[in-house]
């Protein structure tokens, strides 16, 4: 833009003929629910401003896409189900609108698993049939924010926002050969995010770079009135995420977390993969400390009973929408039947749940175990010195779209949720020289800058990622 090669205008409607050319036709990936009408009118009105010196922000006439449970105004937000496809929030997302007074773009919004429900598989009763993924369409995008990842993956937009209840951003940014960030929870907002779980529930870029995603983490992190977890981010945000990327790491310590990729519980080609990142980790200067264990993980995991949050957190979500909303509670949209069938049992089940989580039984419980697991890893890291642990996302190759009982070897619930601490997914090559791979960092409490800083000196050094063959330029 600064030398006068492109404008928004002109990246609007490049990416809009790549949608067209390879979302529902060609490669078919389907990972696109709607394209936004008015982005070449906003994109007219950016470069407008740019021609006259005014520059929004770092993301002036950057086309975004945004999984479709983000409110944008204007759009309809549906969280992937008929019961909301006509939803029209009054107000944008608090992160959307961070990047809107940044300058963005929203370009389109992606598919989802239906209610951010699944890590398995993509697919929504709002837009037929699953979304692919683009290196081999035959085999799954990972999850609830497929649509965003195989969206980004192929080219249709910059950048795009997802959100990680479990494994959402990270699950198929690793699938799909994307550095993806699930924060600290409390750096980044939650408001206008349709809820699955929000004590879990993270929201966050995915993109093609590690430069890419910090320049969107700078946009979007710290404190929001309207959330009030983000009081936590007040004197701990770092002003600038960029700034940590170029940084030495020779003097970092990185825990290899080996009991969560067992050779005998690993795919060869992925494990493989894993080992030769540890070693070319160590190439830039960081010390592997190998290997690092992590007492009693399985057994504070598997101890906590199963809570559902969501009738608590979609009823306050559906009230939001005041006057607009067609269906004010969760059991309304069971008896609609506006929705995948696959669903049915869980909504079910959580409309049948606590209408308050905190009263449960076990609530307690499970908070002393979640604390339990962050003083362990706390724990573990200071004892040996570490600034972050290193594991694999998944353990096998993305399934085959419709295996729901072949190994997945997913790593991502397991340590970030569970404690709130930050986690970045980065690229590490190809298993077969085909399906994309990729490890993640973790890092203590409000630790990203360290996080980027790791990954982007990885990232510069291995250059992993290749476009997916079948979506030339147009």
């Amino acid at each position: 833009m600064n030398k006068g090669e492109v404008n928004a205008q002109y990246l609007v409607e490049g990416y809009l003929k790549r949608i067209e050319a390879y979302d529902k036709k060609g490669p078919s990936i389907n990972s696109v629910i709607l394209v936004n009408p008015k982005a070449m009118e906003r994109a007219i009105y950016l470069d407008s401003l740019y021609s006259r010196g005014v520059i929004l922000g770092p993301l002036h006439g950057i086309p975004i896409i945004v999984k479709d449970n983000y409110d944008v105004k204007g759009l309809p937000t549906s969280n992937g189900t008929l019961a909301l496809k006509d939803s029209y929030p009054p107000n944008d997302a608090f992160l959307v609108k961070q990047m809107k007074d940044a300058g963005a773009i929203i370009l389109a919004k992606s598919n989802l698993a239906e209610f951010a429900s699944s890590g398995y598989f993509t697919v929504s009763s709002v837009l037929p049939g699953y979304s692919r993924n683009p290196y081999d369409t035959r085999r799954t995008t990972a999850g609830s924010s497929g649509g965003t990842a195989a969206s980004i993956a192929a080219s249709f937009a910059v950048v795009g926002l997802g959100t990680d209840t479990g494994s959402s951003i990270r699950g198929p940014s690793s699938h799909q050969a994307l550095v993806g960030i699930r924060s600290t929870m409390g750096l980044t907002s939650r408001d206008g995010i349709v809820p699955l779980a929000l004590t879990n529930d993270i929201g966050g870029p995915m993109g093609r770079t590690v430069e890419d995603v910090a320049i969107v983490f700078d946009v979007i992190a710290g404190y929001d009135s309207t959330d009030v977890v983000t009081a936590k981010s007040i004197n701990v945000k770092e002003e600038s995420y960029q700034s940590f990327l170029g940084r030495s790491v020779v003097d970092k310590r990185v825990g290899v977390v080996h009991q969560l990729f067992i050779p005998e519980e690993s795919d060869s080609s992925v494990y493989r993969l894993m080992i030769k990142a540890i070693k070319d980790m160590s190439t830039l200067g960081v010390t592997m400390v190998d290997s690092v264990k992590l007492p009693h993980l399985d057994s504070l995991n598997k101890a906590r009973t199963a809570i559902s949050e969501l009738k608590r957190d979609y009823n306050g979500y559906l009230a939001s929408l005041g006057d607009s909303a067609k269906y004010t509670s969760l059991q309304e949209i069971i008896e609609s039947k506006e929705y995948h069938p696959y669903l049915k049992s869980n909504l079910q089940n959580a409309q049948a749940d606590v209408d308050i989580p905190e009263e449960h039984n076990d609530w307690g419980k499970n908070q002393e175990l979640r604390q339990a697991l962050r003083d362990h890893i706390t724990n573990v890291m200071d004892s040996l010195n570490l600034d972050a642990l290193i594991y694999p996302t998944f353990t096998y190759p993305p399934r085959l779209i419709g295996d729901l009982n072949g190994p997945r070897g997913a790593n991502s619930i397991k340590l970030s949720p569970p404690t709130g601490f930050p986690a970045i997914a980065v690229p590490m090559g190809y298993s077969y020289d085909k399906y994309p791979a990729g490890f993640q960092l973790l890092g203590r409490p409000f630790s990203e800058g360290l996080l980027f800083q790791l990954a982007y000196a990885y990232e510069q050094k291995m250059k992993n990622r290749r476009a997916p063959e079948g979506f030339p330029e147009l």
